[in-house]
């Protein structure tokens, strides 16, 4: 933090070359043509400013990226990537809104691009080499598209958003999925292409998970109905504990801090919370190495304002 903060929080020139070290390793590259032969310095017009001498445009690091045409500060932008990478259960937009100095609007979309960054780009199947994957579903907020519970009847999970994730243990990584249904045609198909064949697989006495351990996979499974909760084989444990400490560290951050989500943007805070897991403490990464991760993962990813709004209630967070 203290590297960061004396550095590139505060300082424009300081910040752009930071982010030009994450994002150009090799040197700067024309964002247009690819170019990297001919590259013109032209930071005394501009900071970060560069021409290409190939397709004689001018670019700058935030062209191709979720930087692209934002008006905001990159140091600004660096403060708020930092905030969300560090923050266990996440920040809220009206917090960031108070610690950047900008409206709400702003530091919402802000968020949202930046979430749109730590989303994954690898979608390699979880468990290779026999490693242990836990799974599980968790159930949050209303589903819009859920029919309406019976007349004098409560809410049932029927009517609340679903998410399946899965943790490989060995690794640490997470991976979450909305689904539209609970039921076995929409949960299997989803978990088996996120899972190696070769993966010892771990779940709770669910119906749902009984017919991926048929034939050609170790399943492993704990019986809740009837306490138990954890066992050892003399191998290694089974459990479920690690992927339902994830849904605790989700649910604490969704209702504590962003309290309320559409099913539209469920998808990105699962990603948020999905890249801190992945690259959390417990696994030797600290704050700067994270908000480094997320930096090297804005190349490629643009979103407007007209993509997280449309057809869709903004998140109160």
């Amino acid at each position: 933090m203290s590297v960061l903060s004396k550095l590139y929080f505060h300082d424009e020139e300081a910040a752009f070359r930071f982010v030009e070290s994450i994002l150009w390793t090799n040197g700067p590259v024309c964002p247009h043509c690819g170019g990297f032969d001919r590259i013109y310095d032209l930071v005394k017009t501009r900071i970060g400013l560069r021409k290409c001498g190939q397709c004689r445009k001018q670019f700058t690091v935030r062209v191709g990226t979720i930087f692209e045409d934002s008006h905001l500060p990159m140091t600004k932008w660096l403060q708020a990537i930092y905030l969300m990478c560090a923050s266990k259960k996440g920040v809220s937009s009206l917090q960031l809104s108070r610690v950047l100095e900008v409206t709400y609007k702003t530091a919402w979309f802000l968020t949202h691009r930046i979430r749109e960054a730590m989303r994954a780009g690898e979608l390699g199947p979880f468990g290779l080499g026999g490693a242990t994957v836990e799974v599980d579903e968790t159930f949050i907020g209303n589903d819009p598209d859920a029919p309406a519970p019976k007349k004098g009847k409560g809410r049932t999970i029927k009517q609340m958003m679903k998410v399946v994730t899965l943790v490989e243990r060995e690794t640490g990584r997470a991976r979450s999925i909305v689904v539209d249904r609970y039921t076995i045609q929409d949960i299997v198909p989803i978990v088996e292409a996120n899972l190696s064949r070769e993966a010892r697989l771990m779940t709770d006495e669910s119906k749902l998970y009984t017919v991926m351990g048929r034939g050609y996979r170790s399943h492993e499974t704990v019986v809740h109905s009837k306490d138990e909760y954890v066992r050892y084989d003399g191998a290694r444990y089974i459990t479920t504990n690690t992927v339902e400490g994830y849904f605790s560290v989700f649910k604490r951050g969704m209702k504590g801090v962003y309290q309320h989500c559409s099913k539209k943007h469920l998808h990105r805070y699962l990603a948020e919370f999905d890249f801190r897991y992945s690259y959390r403490s417990a696994l030797g990464v600290e704050d700067q190495e994270r908000a480094v991760w997320a930096l090297k993962g804005f190349a490629g990813k643009r979103l407007t304002y007209r993509r997280p709004d449309q057809g869709a209630e903004a998140a109160q967070g």
